[in-house]
């Protein structure tokens, strides 16, 4: 049966998930399952093998097990949009449908394994707490994860109340607007509801994820957005200005105003995983610059003719932000050679390469001692 000739239904943009994200083409993704009499759902909650999916019927209970249990970048996560069996204990979800777009950190784990935290995002909100000092590299390590996925990011900083004045305000949003170039930077107060208007305005055009730290006020955020008390909220510690984690899983949530919120846990590691474009995009004013040096593989430390050291030697380009474009990147690398034996033998030849240049300079310094 197909969305148009459900009762009471002339199109896809009457279906009663629309206000989760179903359009037309997931409608035509979903078309054989659909002839296969499977229900179309999507993944609110994911917990323990198990998940709870929103269908044209309601909420319904899942198990996840059918689909490659194994394998941590092709388990269902919440955002994605799956084919339930109608019935059935347990019933199962047989498949998820082809990802737009997935928001993936790297784990923990020895293993270099990635770990995806929502699936099928618009936006990513990085929320960014005011009551303690800005950290930049920080923010810039979640936009790379951000751009990579897809997503446009758009970064938060929560707690605007607690600025002393709007003189210091907007020198904070100008700091992270510095750190995020092309990226909208939004100063919100949850507490008194002042910028929510034009943040549910960009949000309202798709599914969005929040991302953040423990205590960056996500969870009251997210409250602020819904109208109502959904997420639990514990209180920051005075110290550090650091929470517990009130989010213990990736919850989807429709929003009053349109759009659909994926709240997460506090995030206390934020590790790349195969985001070079992403952190280039970070990076975008000293990606321009290199293009203008005079060769091409230049790495920007001694080279003649290098655009980017000049850049930084005019103040143009601050240190602090080469600092964390190389920090980033050489990060990156290492969790990429992980898992490609050819990234791996490139890197062994480079160490192999800077190591004989060492010696045959120390070499040719002792040539002339003696």
């Amino acid at each position: 049966m197909s969305f148009s000739s459900l009762p009471g239904s002339s199109s896809s943009s009457s279906h009663p998930l629309v206000p989760y994200g179903w359009d037309a083409d997931w409608e035509a993704e979903f078309a054989p399952y659909d002839s296969e009499g499977l229900l179309a759902g999507r993944v609110i909650r994911v917990d323990r093998g198990q998940c709870d999916v929103v269908t044209s019927g309601g909420v319904l209970r899942a198990d996840t097990a059918f689909v490659t249990p194994h394998d941590p970048m092709r388990v269902v996560c919440t955002g994605d949009w799956v084919a339930v069996e109608p019935a059935g204990d347990p019933r199962y979800v047989r498949t998820y449908l082809p990802r737009r777009s997935a928001f993936v950190r790297s784990t923990s784990s020895k293993r270099s394994e990635g770990q995806i935290l929502a699936a099928n995002v618009d936006h990513a909100v990085v929320a960014v707490s005011l009551a303690v000092e800005l950290d930049l590299g920080r923010v810039e390590r979640f936009l790379a994860l951000a751009w990579e996925s897809g997503a446009q990011p758009v970064v938060v900083l929560t707690k605007a109340d607690l600025v002393p004045d709007a003189t210091t305000l907007s020198y904070l949003v100008q700091d992270v607007e510095t750190a995020a170039p092309g990226v909208p930077v939004l100063s919100v107060s949850s507490s008194l509801g002042e910028g929510l208007d034009v943040l549910a305005a960009v949000l309202s055009g798709g599914t969005s994820v929040l991302l953040g730290q423990s205590g960056a006020g996500k969870s009251t955020l997210a409250n602020a957005l819904l109208g109502e008390d959904v997420m639990k909220v514990h209180a920051t510690r005075d110290v550090d200005g650091k929470g517990r984690h009130t989010t213990t899983t990736r919850n989807l949530l429709a929003l009053p105003g349109g759009g659909v919120l994926i709240d997460t846990p506090g995030l206390r590691g934020v590790g790349l995983w195969d985001a070079e474009t992403g952190v280039n995009q970070v990076f975008s004013e000293i990606e321009a610059l290199a293009a203008e040096c005079r060769f091409h593989d230049c790495a920007h430390t001694s080279e003649p003719g290098c655009a980017v050291i000049a850049a930084l030697d005019t103040g143009e380009l601050p240190e602090r932000r080469l600092d964390s474009y190389r920090k980033l990147l050489r990060e990156n690398q290492r969790i990429v050679a992980k898992t490609d034996a050819r990234l791996r033998a490139e890197i062994r030849r480079d160490w192999k390469r800077k190591g004989a240049e060492g010696k045959a300079a120390m070499e040719a310094k002792r040539g002339q001692w003696g």
